[in-house]
């Protein structure tokens, strides 16, 4: 920064909002001032030397639209750049704004990272512009001195003075460069040399105020530099161009570099392995490998937790990947170049996208060596971060591409590994995978699946099954647990492993399950008018996290079961351990919000996530239920069982217990006293037509009954008649 730091006024008519700029802009090294109004605005730039103004679009009286009109009619954006501040996010505002002269825009609520990196862009930008309004005087003092690279095209001669620091950018001493402009040209990277010809040509002609560009230039040791190069045409008295000077500054660290992380950005990442690709080609180098690494439910901690949260999150698993890779395996931050002079490389940590992060690994020999590596990152995120006073879990899914595949081209790879990564996530989350050839016809049908699913919501495809939940003490029938059914048109019915996992990632199941839900509410009601006694009877419906936190869903849930005309008391709500987890203050708010409406809540899959028994009181909710793990193996578990028997009593939680499938299980859990019990002991899931039947006649499951060689049969006893009669679901 210059010794005299850039001077930035805040415009805002809310005092809290000038305070915070103020104070945040000082620490970070700059001097502000701030005003309340327009009026003020436009007489305190009169009166002091503004570098820069961070303008709020809304204020009364004079709004900051009507301000930045008349700012522009005495000072032009070179001399005075202007930053909208503003809560809309409309294109159309924001294009107009541009249009009347803003230089940029930031969003409230303000990302203080990006708007620090959009104010030393504008605060660069009119740094070299006002140095070219410098006197030739102080031209060739400031030639001397100046940090950024200056040059001075004399378009008759063709001839152009390039300074010292220009030299230098591209690594060249001050006789190895001539002065002519292929010293320039031909070092910009290919892709590059067109765009900055044109906006060369443009200025020249007269169609631009002023020249600037941004593009890569090759530095002597190999690979290349990000420069931004800005000047300004002298033209004769007809307006022909016979001059043009500028300057050149090194911004390849502002477009290599991550600003939340401080770790490589995707630029960065695209360079270094464009050219071990080309190594790897041409060397016979050992494999590389690409980790790309995706959080698992991140949406879920903005949404809940908020923006802010998320990005300590964000960071924090930067730090965690950091720490947790090898010296071997990984970078240290920002290197001090661009480029590689050996022919090794540092392997590479780079985040590429909001959750997304990219490990590069070299020199691996197969592809579990870049497992090992990516086994060791879940394993180091499995534990909690420190957030806000409140532990927050997250878990990440991780694909993997290497080198053996006979890579060409950096997209080829990246899109192998997030191929990988979705295959990952598709399989459970929380896990790895690495790519491989069968994995194209998985995106092809993948894609195919998500074009049906949408089209399947749209014909009602979705259909509520119902199994059977036992009142375990007297074998009577409870209820049901309405499972979700999509009935394909070609396929018949898919269970929900075929198509639940996409469901949650293409954000359908909030559509779907919206609708599942009324279904399954009509469907009860009609049941209750056929048969009375099925107003005695509750369903149990299960809600993913992000149904769980979505916005007015106790209110939702209300309104539903009421539109139905049935009570909440018809309705059980299950959720999963982790899902009641994801935010102690947030679940319990929803928990007891549903209470209070009327609905009881189990927890469901109970003892295969992270709460234990001793958080079971710090939720509101009504029972739990045992996962089919512990029934399966239930003379290993039995101890466990009746340990969870007794502290749910001692809770007034009641327990049910799945997956039961015979009937030493079924009189086992009798024995230890669990409440209620569903499994294909006592019917697999129904359609709605097979549950009426099933409600139809007033039943209790009676395994005395059970033929001695069909022991995996139900057998239920028809109360209303004199005689007994099997039923098989």
């Amino acid at each position: 920064m210059a010794d005299v730091p850039a001077f930035i006024l805040v415009v805002d008519d809310k005092a809290p909002i000038r305070t915070l700029l103020t104070r945040w802009l000082e620490r970070k090294g700059y001097s502000a001032a701030s005003v309340e109004s327009g009026p003020e605005a436009l007489e305190y730039i009169e009166s002091h030397i503004v570098d820069l103004v961070l303008l709020d679009w809304q204020m009364p009286g004079m709004d900051g639209i009507e301000v930045l009109r008349a700012i522009r009619k005495t000072h032009s954006s070179s001399q005075l750049p202007v930053m909208m501040v503003t809560g809309k996010s409309e294109n159309a505002d924001v294009v107009m704004a541009l249009d009347l002269g803003a230089d940029d825009y930031i969003i409230k609520p303000i990302e203080f990272p990006v708007a620090l990196a959009r104010i030393r862009t504008q605060l660069l930008r009119k740094g070299a512009e006002d140095r070219l309004r410098e006197s030739e005087e102080r031209y060739a003092l400031t030639a001397q001195g100046a940090n950024v690279g200056l040059w001075d095209w004399k378009l008759a001669s063709n001839d152009i003075y390039y300074s010292s620091r220009w030299k230098q950018i591209v690594g060249c001493d001050e006789e190895e460069i001539g002065c002519r402009p292929e010293e320039w040209f031909d070092r910009v990277h290919p892709t590059d040399l067109p765009e900055l010809r044109r906006d060369l040509d443009s200025h020249l002609a007269g169609e631009t105020t002023h020249f600037l560009s941004e593009h890569r230039i090759r530095h002597k040791a190999g690979g290349f530099r990000w420069v931004l190069a800005s000047g300004q045409a002298v033209r004769s008295s007809t307006g022909v161009a016979t001059r043009i000077a500028g300057s050149q500054s090194d911004i390849t660290e502002r477009k290599v570099v991550d600003p939340l992380t401080g770790l490589p950005n995707r630029l960065m990442l695209v360079d270094r392995l464009e050219r071990l690709i080309v190594h790897h080609a041409f060397r016979g180098r050992a494999e590389f490998a690409v980790l790309l690494l995706d959080l698992d439910e991140f949406k879920l901690v903005n949404d809940s937790l908020g923006h802010q949260i998320g990005d300590e999150l964000i960071h924090g698993v930067a730090q965690r990947l950091a720490t947790s890779l090898r010296s071997t395996d990984t970078l240290n931050r920002m290197p001090g170049e661009l480029t590689a002079t050996a022919p090794d490389f540092d392997p590479t940590l780079a985040r590429i996208g909001g959750d997304e992060f990219v490990i590069l690994l070299d020199n691996v020999r197969n592809a579990t060596d870049a497992t090992r590596v990516a086994e060791r990152l879940l394993l180091a995120l499995a534990h909690p971060f420190q957030l806000a006073g409140r532990d927050v879990f997250i878990a990440a899914s991780i694909g993997i591409a290497v080198s053996a595949a006979g890579y060409t081209k950096t997209e080829e790879v990246l899109r192998d590994a997030d191929t990988a990564m979705n295959r990952a996530k598709a399989l459970g989350k929380g896990r790895c995978e690495v790519f491989d050839s069968a994995m194209g016809d998985w995106v092809v049908e993948r894609l195919r699946l998500d074009s049906e699913l949408r089209l399947a919501l749209t014909r009602n495809e979705f259909l509520p099954y119902f199994q059977p939940i036992v009142h375990l003490p007297t074998g009577e029938l409870a209820g049901f647990e309405a499972l979700l059914r999509w009935h394909h048109p070609e396929r018949g019915i898919v269970p929900p492993f075929g198509f639940l996992p996409l469901l949650e990632e293409n954000g359908l199941i909030l559509p779907v399950g919206e609708r599942f839900f009324d279904d399954v509410c009509r469907q009860h009601r009609r049941w209750i008018d056929l048969h009375p006694s099925a107003a005695s009877l509750s369903i149990n419906i299960n809600f993913t996290t992000a149904q769980f936190l979505e916005a007015g869903l106790p209110a939702r849930l209300l309104e539903s079961v009421t539109n139905a005309g049935l009570s909440p008391r018809h309705i059980v709500v299950e959720i999963t351990e982790s899902t009641a987890i994801q935010d102690f203050s947030k679940t319990g708010d929803v928990l007891r919000r549903l209470r209070e409406a009327g609905f009881k809540v189990v927890l469901d899959d109970f003892g295969t996530g992270y709460s234990s028994l001793a958080c079971l009181h710090q939720l509101p909710i009504s029972g739990l239920k045992l996962d089919r793990a512990f029934i399966g193996a239930i003379d290993q578990h039995a101890e466990l069982i009746r340990a969870v028997l007794v502290l749910s009593k001692s809770l007034e939680l009641t327990v049910t217990a799945e997956g039961i499938e015979t009937r030493e299980q079924f009189e086992r859990l009798q024995a230890l006293g669990c409440d209620f019990g569903q499994g294909y002991l006592f019917a697999r899931p129904l359609d709605a037509e097979k549950a009426a039947d099933f409600i139809a006649v007033e039943r209790t499951f009676s395994p005395s009954l059970l033929n001695a060689r069909r022991t995996d049969l139900p057998v239920w006893m028809d109360k209303s008649s004199q005689y007994a009669g099997a039923y098989v679901g």
